[in-house]
């Protein structure tokens, strides 16, 4: 009786004991093992409306593969079979409805396979819905994941279309979503007006730190559209939302927007990087694994670059040399040396910085291989576009310290900064 009663005592102690460490081991794991905050989207929040702006309506969907609910059913299915609405027609933006067209590649319009819609393409010959497409639909609806990057095209889509809704007497409707990058960061350059274009449209720094809904209200009242238009405008926003969230603590599941943001943490990288892809001088990880989170070249020294910018003591990031050999695209074949950037606090890293030290520190370190001199006009020309101008491009080229250069964004920044404070919808 003794030895059984010992045995169970035995037993006892090892399930507290086991059920001690189960404990510590939970509250050891990194944030995005926890529980987390549910964040509702826009279309959940209309759902649980009984979509009341929508009932009676003609509806036309601007979507892709990321418009999607807290459930993770397509906003197209849950459109369409919504009683009292009426899903009459799709359009796609770059990547396409579906998400499986390269970037920058032209996507027809054709018949949706599963609500035989017509899916018309707006990244193809036409860029801004038409009257023709338009015809008889009363309300134009957004739903799509962005990054908050200025230079993706998807704003550039939003607000050609507020545009076009305005000028057919259309309603126009965003369903909100995250901001994968909080909605508290802002940084980089803003667009100079003289380098529109479908990577920069509108008056804005390269990381704007708003929702797709914010950033709605601010392009239709501070008359960006053409002519000084205004639409009528409707934001659904989501129910959960703080602008300090990272994707990892809304609770939602990601569905890359295309197909070189794989991960919610890769828009981060695209910032760190992206820049220096346009030159197509060196490489940032596309044609490989792990896209925007590397910087390589056959003419690159990994251990040389990896020294050089880990001595800058950049705050919450790390470079680790590597050798690696793209499969796809034009670099397939290739083996290249260079650097992987390790985020380790993503609160406290400048995103800008990192992208203007990687450029600085390539041309710096390899003069002989210069990324500027050796990069094609029409890629110089899409870098100014995208970086929002030329004149960053000419003072890194002049040697201009990146102090002095963050320093002069952050002066161009003040005036958004006051403008974007009454559009924010979050706290």
């Amino acid at each position: 009786m003794k030895i059984r009663i010992q045995h169970m005592n035995v037993l006892v102690s090892r399930i507290i004991i086991f059920s001690l460490l189960v404990v510590l081991f939970v509250d050891a794991q990194p944030n995005n093992y926890k529980t987390k905050t549910t964040v509702l989207p826009g279309i959940d929040v209309l759902r649980d409306r009984n979509f009341d702006i929508l009932q009676g309506k003609h509806v036309g969907l601007i979507t892709n593969p990321t418009g999607i609910t807290a459930d993770v059913q397509l906003t197209v299915d849950v459109l369409y079979q919504a009683k009292g609405v009426q899903l009459v027609a799709l359009f796609g933006p770059e990547h396409g409805v579906r998400g499986d067209v390269e970037a920058g590649k032209y996507v027809e319009s054709y018949q949706d396979s599963r609500t035989n819609l017509p899916v018309y393409s707006l990244y193809g010959k036409n860029r801004k819905p038409t009257r023709d497409m338009l015809k008889g639909i009363d309300v134009l609806v957004y739903d799509i994941q962005d990054i908050g990057v200025r230079s993706y095209t998807f704003i550039s889509t939003m607000g050609n279309a507020m545009e076009a809704a305005a000028e057919n007497g259309v309603t126009f409707v965003v369903l909100d979503r995250p901001n994968p990058l909080t909605g508290n960061r802002v940084e980089g350059p803003m667009l100079d007006p003289k380098f529109k274009s479908f990577v920069g449209m509108y008056p804005i720094p390269y990381v704007y730190g708003m929702t797709a809904g914010e950033l709605a209200e601010m392009i239709n009242m501070e008359g960006w559209l053409a002519n000084g238009v205004k639409c009528k405008l409707i934001v659904v926003p989501m129910e959960g939302w703080k602008r300090s969230m990272w994707w990892d603590e809304t609770g939602l599941e990601w569905v890359l927007p295309s197909p070189h943001i794989p991960r919610p943490t890769t828009p981060m990288y695209y910032v760190m990087t992206g820049l220096l892809g346009e030159l197509g001088t060196a490489n940032q990880g596309v044609g490989y694994t792990l896209p925007f989170e590397l910087v390589g070249a056959s003419w690159i020294d990994g251990q040389r670059l990896a020294r050089y910018l880990n001595v800058q003591k950049l705050p919450g990031v790390e470079f680790r040399p590597l050798s690696y050999h793209p499969f796809y695209f034009d670099t397939s074949g290739s083996w290249f040396n260079g650097v992987q950037i390790h985020v380790r606090d993503r609160d406290r890293v400048n995103l800008t910085e990192v992208q203007f030290w990687v450029l600085y520190a390539l041309r710096g370190l390899f003069p002989e291989r210069d990324i500027y001199e050796r990069a094609k006009p029409d890629r110089l020309e899409m870098f100014d576009k995208v970086m929002g101008s030329s004149e960053f491009r000419r003072e890194l080229m002049n040697h201009t310290s990146v102090e002095e250069l963050l320093r002069k964004m952050d002066q161009q920044r003040a005036l958004f900064m006051m403008k974007r404070e009454k559009y924010l919808l979050y706290e």
